[in-house]
């Protein structure tokens, strides 16, 4: 054994360095990421799938630079959290579009694959080290030579080892499947604007799911060209380059490049702070939006918090300011008020004083705004 293991050559190149550069970044966001956010918020998801990601490309980087030699024992130990890498980032974008927490009573479906494959592989991971060894020769050095095994040794691991690669494609298709689905709900009823932030929600998952989708081809290619384990260094540096774009994406949007940074009106914003939910519950409690005296001041009160803070939040959740926000759930009202029955006696001018507006021209400017038509066009759209 000592033999073979010497022969192992240690090699140090352009694309080990790239891929411990990608690791080394990669740990380093995820933790910052996973120690800044929320408990609650998606990117603590984010976060996780991240660090998932980093520990299966730090087993490639040592198997690719041959140091997996010192550590045998943990060859092939990662390849459960590479089946977890796709229901981690459909995790992330789930949480982000439809705000809804992640729990295993309602989502462990996604973890069957993962699972299963890990006890099916329970008799390699207790397997002798010259097993290991001969996994590892025989992906990247089978011109060494083998190790015997002992003949009682079941290698009926094997079977489903050898499917892997297919359980990886199959498990990034489908979760490149559903994280469209939701790209495509999002968009279908989209209420806010880019314009008042460099890359909102939306927009974000968009793009996570187009480089899903562009990884899973440049891995179905280097399957295809590739036996066993020995095109993975090139997924590895692909993989660096994802991590040092999306760091460079999460530095763009750091308060450090805003003016007067150090000293913002909103540097009450705190991880003790509200969330946007309690904005949500407060503001629809009674249909309190629905009043015309509804203020800024005054929802800030009832969350025991202060207007800064809370017009932040809901710019930071929407794209819009305070006034656009409440306008935006008072024509969701206003819309079905002007084709129901039941306000069919009220003029236009009255639906729009009877879900908050002051005034005719506030309710036509907000409604064309919201709507990109008038209230009275709506109307005949509506009832043909």
């Amino acid at each position: 054994m000592q033999y073979i293991l010497d022969q192992i050559p240690i090699r140090h190149n352009l694309a080990s360095h790239l891929m411990f550069l990608g690791v080394v970044q990669g740990i380093f966001l995820s933790f910052v990421i996973l120690f800044r956010s929320k408990k609650e918020s998606a990117t603590v998801l984010f976060g996780w799938a991240l660090l998932i990601q980093c520990l299966v490309f730090a087993d490639t980087y040592l198997c690719y630079t041959g140091l997996i030699r010192y550590i045998l024992h943990f060859n092939d130990s990662t390849e459960v959290f590479v089946l977890l890498i796709a229901p981690t980032i459909y995790f992330f974008i789930y949480a982000l579009l439809e705000r809804k927490p992640i729990t295993f009573k309602k989502h462990w479906p996604h973890f069957l694959l993962p699972l299963l494959y890990g006890l099916s592989q329970t008799n390699y991971y207790l397997a002798p080290i010259e097993v290991k060894l001969n996994a590892y020769l025989g992906a990247y050095y089978d011109n060494l030579g083998y190790l015997s095994v002992p003949d009682s040794f079941s290698y009926s691991f094997q079977k489903v080892k050898d499917e892997f690669r297919w359980m990886i494609l199959f498990s990034l298709l489908f979760y490149i499947i559903l994280a469209t689905r939701l790209v495509f709900k999002a968009k279908s009823k989209k209420t806010f604007s880019s314009k008042n932030i460099k890359v909102d929600k939306y927009a974000f998952s968009r793009n996570t799911v187009v480089i899903f989708s562009c990884l899973l081809i440049f891995i179905f290619l280097i399957f295809l060209n590739y036996d066993d384990d020995g095109g993975d260094h090139y997924i590895g540096i692909l993989q660096t380059i994802i991590t040092f774009t999306t760091s460079f994406f999460i530095i763009s949007e750091s308060r450090f490049f805003e003016k007067s940074w150090i000293a913002d009106k909103y540097e009450t914003l705190t991880s003790g702070s509200i969330l946007f939910d309690d904005i949500e519950k407060c503001i629809s409690e009674d249909d309190r939006f629905l009043n015309e005296k509804m203020s800024l001041k005054d929802l800030a009160e009832r969350l025991n918090s202060n207007t800064n803070l809370v017009s932040k939040l809901i710019n930071s959740e929407t794209g819009m300011n305070f006034n656009d926000y409440l306008n935006q759930k008072r024509i969701v009202i206003a819309k079905d008020r002007l084709i129901s029955h039941k306000y069919s006696h009220l003029t236009i001018e009255a639906i729009g004083l009877s879900v908050g507006f002051k005034s005719k021209s506030a309710f036509y400017t907000a409604f064309r705004k919201h709507t990109s038509t008038s209230p009275s066009m709506f109307m005949k759209q509506k009832t043909g």
